[in-house]
């Protein structure tokens, strides 16, 4: 997928992190604790140049060495006491801090289950992914460190300097000197690397896909030999992301050596002015050592901008292509006035179709397709390659929305049912059938209810003529792999069938679902189908005489309408393109999307 890059130079990086709120909110007390602990922690840390003052200034110049053991105490305890406040700070932020990522991710993975077909059809699979795992462990680190040392930091460098000014002005304006030009290097910096970032975070996502992909199509790269053409595009994205990744450092290093610099200059130019000062016996040597202590503590905060800034940057990307994803319209939960129909059974009325993304000038897949399978008939549907067909199944249990007209289950228009209402109605299998990562029994029950167990499951295999599973190692409990590709493309096939039927739903939408079967377990399936069939209102994609021969009627769907709807032979005898498709010379073993 192509994903809007532009925005990096429109939005707020503040604006876009604050969308983090809500999440942040169950956590807040515990992440604001963390923030005042490290505070006082910092500050704890400026109180040590102010002691070392005290010790220069009265017992090592008084020669007293029970004061200067007492300061030496003194140091030894704020340091402890910074060491301490800092590991509690760590401690707080920890635990929540992964319940937040654990919360975004599983919202993450809810809302793509309530996202039309339409939209995994436009995303990469690859981009879903590293939204899910490395944008959001960017997320969980930035709100762990940088969101609270920008505010430390902050507060930090504010309390120091006036520290330095209190002890003396003129020095800490000397200080004061780089603070301009950083502050527009900063905002140079900021804006550079968001583009920067974002283009990063997108090409991770395009390389996860390739890598994806290749894992799970690894036969047909083995199979053709395409091993090193696929090697050869991984690195090309591969070195694509190493050439951005080495802009990313080279704006850090820009922004680092500016940010170490000018501070170190003017650190050295205070050093001369204060030596001065001091040898005019304007200045005390304790107070020196004091701004001078308190300047070099500052390094950290002052130098820690720019891989702070850095990280904001990159977690504002990376919520930023967290909330595009949620930001997508999900299915809508919300049902028209139920209206009942004076029609039984399946019924397309003038049924449109077009994709959204398809061009506006572009005929629609489907054209005002009327339709009608009575209560308990059976439907085959046949046409030519890139007629539609495969569209129209998915139109059944809403998996796409139609352009116009209706579709109606016994008079009641599909829109007007929740869509776990009208997805316990109809059962699908599909002419590529996925299978998930779990056991055979378990595959097959997700198209049953809760209360579904052995009995049920026993009856499906028996109808899909996938007897086979007890024969595997565990019975019904052999895990099946990713893609169920441990499994033949017959065997399956017979699952997904054994699926669809497991619910004994009222009405059955297959998609060539004996494509991948031999000729005699394609009679025996045929068989079993029929008694299923028989108390079923179905409509069957067939491409094959013996697939509609297991219907009481043929539809006929050619140019994105119905052209004919008859039983096999009236429609043999009266119409040359369905025999045209029957007879083999046009059969096609795969359809349009």
């Amino acid at each position: 997928m192509s994903t809007t890059r532009a925005t990096t130079r429109d939005r707020s990086a503040v604006r876009t992190l604050l969308r983090l709120w809500p999440y942040v909110r169950p956590v807040r007390a515990r992440l604001f604790s963390a923030a005042f602990v490290a505070i006082v922690a910092s500050l704890a840390g400026l109180v040590i140049p102010l002691v070392l003052k005290w010790m220069v200034d009265g017992p090592v110049a008084d020669r007293d060495p029970a004061g200067v053991w007492l300061g030496a105490l003194y140091l030894l305890l704020l340091g402890l006491a910074e060491a301490l406040l800092f590991g509690l700070r760590r401690w707080l932020v920890a635990r929540p801090l992964s319940h937040v990522e654990a919360e975004m991710r599983a919202d993450l993975y809810r809302h793509l289950q309530r996202l039309p077909v339409a939209f995994h059809d436009r995303w990469a699979s690859g981009q879903m992914l590293s939204r899910g795992t490395t944008d959001l462990m960017l997320l969980r680190m930035f709100l762990a460190f940088p969101l609270t040392f920008l505010l430390v930091n902050a507060v930090t460098i504010v309390v120091g300097v006036l520290i330095m000014l209190v002890q003396d002005w003129t020095l800490g304006l000397v200080i004061l000197g780089p603070v301009v030009p950083m502050i527009v290097m900063c905002m140079i910096f900021e804006r550079r690397y968001a583009d920067v970032a974002r283009l990063a975070q997108d090409q991770v996502g395009d390389l996860t896909t390739v890598v994806e992909e290749s894992v799970l199509g690894i036969r047909i790269i083995k199979g053709f030999g395409r091993h090193r053409s696929q090697a050869r595009a991984f690195r090309e994205l591969s070195h694509t992301l190493r050439g951005t990744e080495l802009r990313k450092a080279r704006l850090l290093a820009v922004i680092w050596a500016v940010i170490v610099t000018l501070p170190e200059v003017a650190i050295g130019a205070a050093l001369v002015v204060g030596a001065v000062q001091v040898a005019d016996g304007e200045l005390s040597t304790g107070t020196l050592v004091a701004f001078l202590s308190t300047a070099l503590a500052l390094r950290w905060p002052v130098e820690s901008i720019g891989f702070l800034l850095a990280m904001s940057q990159e977690a504002a990307t990376a919520t930023e292509r967290y909330f595009e994803v949620m930001d997508e319209v999900p299915e809508s939960s919300r049902v028209p006035a139920r209206t009942r129909y004076d029609e039984e059974g399946l019924r397309l009325h003038q049924v449109t179709f077009r994709y959204p993304d398809a061009p506006p000038d572009a005929p629609p897949v489907l054209d005002r397709v009327d339709l009608h399978i009575r209560p308990g008939e059976s439907m085959a549907l046949v046409g030519g390659t890139g007629s539609g067909k495969t569209t129209l199944t998915a139109l059944i249990p809403r998996l796409h929305e139609v352009t116009s007209g209706r579709i109606t289950l016994d008079g009641e228009d599909i829109t007007a049912m929740p869509r776990e209402e009208l997805r316990a109605k109809v059962a699908v299998a599909f002419e590529e059938p996925t299978l998930f990562s779990a056991s055979v029994g378990e595959n097959v029950l997700m198209g049953a209810g809760e209360q579904a167990g052995a009995p049920e499951l026993e009856r499906a295999l028996a109808v899909a003529q996938a007897e086979f599973v007890h024969a595997l190692p565990q019975s019904s409990d052999t895990q099946v792999g990713e893609q169920g590709l441990s499994l033949s493309g017959g065997q399956r096939q017979r699952l997904a069938l054994a699926r669809a039927v497991v619910g004994r739903p009222r009405f059955l939408v297959l998609d060539d679902p004996l494509s991948a079967l031999d000729v005699h377990t394609e009679a025996a399936v045929e068989a079993a189908l029929r008694r299923v069939l028989a108390d079923t209102t179905a409509l069957i994609v067939a491409h094959r005489p013996s697939t509609v021969l297991l219907a009481d009627r043929v539809a006929l769907l050619s140019g994105g309408r119905i052209a004919a709807v008859g039983t096999h032979q009236e429609l043999l005898h009266s119409n040359a393109e369905y025999a045209h498709l029957m007879s083999g010379l046009d059969r096609p073993e795969e359809d349009e999307r």
